[in-house]
């Protein structure tokens, strides 16, 4: 601990006593303390801000870039759809969570590709050339999942969220702001996935419901169905070729992005 705080009381020494000099020449040195301010240069096309600034953006990006990936993409409907089947299977810890959770992401990433080559020739390449500003670079950055989302959202979903906001500037679906579009998205992505959840369950549900009437006709009642109608669900999964089908469904139910 100790090593620790003196580690902290060096690091911010470090900072409040560095000094910097200016560039003019044939003027003095002027040493100043600190980190250097906010620095904007405008130009043609509006302006950027300076390096330092650029990092803590992207620094500040990042700690809510889980989010956005959940909230943004084929994330939420796929992973509430393994969740489902889990659950209608009756295995409460196979797959684990783990298992799931990085199924998703590359399912997620598969489904998401088209997306981000658009994004990636759009904004990522000019940007890395200098061509465009940051901000020019974002902008061309949320127009391809701007798309993506509205074309996943349900009109009635989108409806209702225009309406609670108030917004009376927005003449058609492609004007609707981010803000707004964001729990459209996820309203509908919840009702899609649920519906998926409920095609699955019925296979299953009918193996219980046959193994427990025929326990009840046998007088069996103190034999849990769960343990009889486990190994059928399992082999009816697994000869209907379940995972690719499950798979199947979850890419197709996306369409063309």
């Amino acid at each position: 601990m100790k090593a620790l705080w003196l580690s902290l009381v060096l690091m911010l020494s470090s900072v409040i006593f560095s000094a910097q000099a200016t560039a003019a020449e044939g003027e003095p040195e002027k040493n100043y303390l600190g980190i250097p301010a906010l620095i904007y240069q405008a130009n043609d096309s509006g302006g950027e801000y300076s390096i330092s600034i650029q990092i803590l953006a992207i620094m500040t990006v990042l700690t809510v870039l889980p989010s956005l990936l959940i909230m943004m993409t084929s994330f939420t409907r796929i992973i509430v759809v393994m969740a489902i089947l889990r659950q209608a299977l009756g295995l409460q810890q196979t797959p684990s969570n783990q298992i799931i959770l990085g199924l998703s992401l590359f399912l997620t990433l598969f489904i998401m590709m088209p997306v981000f080559r658009v994004i990636n020739v759009e904004a990522v390449q000019p940007y890395l050339a200098e061509t465009i500003t940051p901000l020019e670079a974002a902008e061309r950055a949320l127009k391809p999942i701007h798309e993506f989302m509205l074309s996943q959202t349900r009109e009635t979903d989108l409806n209702l969220f225009v309406r609670i906001s108030g917004e009376q500037n927005i003449a058609t679906p492609d004007e609707t702001p981010i803000h707004i579009l964001i729990p459209a998205f996820i309203t509908s992505e919840l009702k899609t996935a649920f519906q998926i959840g409920f095609l699955i369950f019925i296979p299953f549900l009918i193996i219980d419901l046959v193994v427990a009437s025929i326990l009840m006709a046998m007088g069996m009642m103190m034999l849990s169905p769960i343990i009889i109608s486990l190994p059928f669900k399992i082999m009816l999964f697994v000869l209907i070729d379940g995972w690719a089908l499950i798979m199947g469904t979850l890419a197709n139910s996306f369409g063309t992005v």
